[in-house]
């Protein structure tokens, strides 16, 4: 990783394995892989160390297996895709198992105060979201027609690209950002505790952040409801926004000020 993508890098445990690599979750297989894009590193001081290195040795952090899940389901919106005709495609993933599962999650995109498309029902451990189609299999953004759209909506979404990865871990859901751009990210997990102040975290090409964390999700919709909390409240509700931030630190006050931006419904489905 140092050699080939990160030369600053100083420790094993400032990288995460994504998902997508086969040796994702085998513990003590025959092979160890060593594809530098096949790991991430990890945004912030906060991100818990990986489970592979020296440094978390719980075995109740090592990652779910997932080896008998793909992302074989494509979003494609527009009717005029040569390889999709209306009525074949809906609001939740294609895949031959997709019945068998319930969903973990609802992905809505948005431009600025427009929500463009259906919502976008995940049942796969993970998902990629991205704007054209050879860059992936999953939420295809970029066929998303919205009639009018501005030209600052037109560049943002010119910056989207490989997009990013988004993942259901055992301890938390995970988002990797794939694009050559940052990306802005808000949860209530990543809130300080009754500060007033909104946190929105830039998560820069390469990194990853735990963008939603279960159980300090639980502490925190119980202190919730002993404080009651000011204004409208989504407990599981992640923000991410393309190459534009938001909040204190930016011109933009709120996320509905963003050319393109992501709603990550979670289920209560753990």
């Amino acid at each position: 990783g140092k050699l080939f993508r990160w030369p600053d890098l100083q420790h094993p445990a400032e990288l995460k394995p994504l998902c997508e690599c086969q040796s994702f979750g085998v513990a003590d297989g025959p092979t160890v892989c060593c594809n530098p894009y096949h790991f991430s590193r990890l945004c912030g001081p906060e991100s818990p160390p990986p489970p592979y290195s020296r440094l978390s040795p719980n075995d109740e952090q090592k990652p779910l297996d997932l080896s008998d899940s793909t992302l074989s389901y494509t979003e494609t919106e527009a009717t005029n895709s040569p390889n999709v005709t209306p009525g074949d495609f809906s609001d939740a993933s294609t895949s031959p198992d997709a019945v068998k599962r319930s969903h973990w999650c609802n992905v809505a995109y948005w431009e600025h105060r427009t929500r463009v498309g259906r919502l976008y029902t995940v049942y796969e451990q993970s998902v990629s979201i991205f704007y054209d189609l050879p860059q992936g299999n999953g939420f295809c953004l970029g066929q998303l027609n919205l009639e009018n759209r501005s030209e600052t909506v037109r560049r943002t979404r010119s910056k989207i690209g490989y997009g990013i990865l988004l993942s259901k871990e055992p301890d938390g859901v995970w988002a990797y950002n794939r694009s050559e751009h940052p990306i802005f990210v808000n949860s209530p997990t990543l809130d300080i505790p009754s500060c007033r102040t909104l946190i929105v975290r830039k998560v820069m090409p390469g990194y990853s952040i735990k963008v939603f964390d279960y159980d300090r999700s639980c502490l925190l919709q119980h202190a919730a409801e002993l404080d009651y909390a000011d204004g409208p409240y989504d407990p599981n509700s992640v923000r991410i926004s393309f190459a534009k931030g938001w909040g204190p630190c930016y011109s933009r006050q709120f996320i509905t000020s963003c050319p393109c931006w992501l709603e990550i419904l979670l289920s209560n489905n753990r």
